[in-house]
């Protein structure tokens, strides 16, 4: 494994740097944003099936922790496929964001644990 994808790991949420590509990066004054699009490997529990990558879904934007007093933001663009002889439509099941906030999983459980110390 190389540095820059050992660093990745240490900021950002290990399933973003495992199965998407960083695509582009742009760093502001008071904040980063981050660009990601899905592998596209076909989902592991879908081999049996023939599918071929259909583009994507409507780009998503989720804030993660702060990065040196900067905040991130990740805009991330999930794959569909198409299974090829019955036409439907597959997609990966992602739990990227937890529920009801625009915040990274991790992020928002390190908020609320923040937010019992301080409670």
């Amino acid at each position: 494994m190389n540095l820059s994808l050992d660093l990745l790991k240490l900021l950002l949420p290990e399933l973003l740097v495992s199965h998407f590509d960083i695509t582009s990066h742009s760093i502001e004054q008071y904040t980063v944003h981050l660009y990601f699009e899905e592998k596209k490997d076909t989902p592991k529990e879908e081999k049996s099936r023939t599918l071929i990558a259909h583009g994507f879904h409507k780009q998503v934007t989720v804030q993660d922790f702060p990065l040196r007093g900067k905040k991130v933001f990740l805009h991330i663009k999930r794959r569909r496929w198409l299974n090829k002889p019955s036409k439907e439509v597959v997609q990966r099941d992602w739990n990227l964001v937890a529920q009801g906030t625009r915040m990274t999983v991790e992020f928002a459980a390190f908020l609320k644990v923040l937010g019992q110390y301080q409670g």
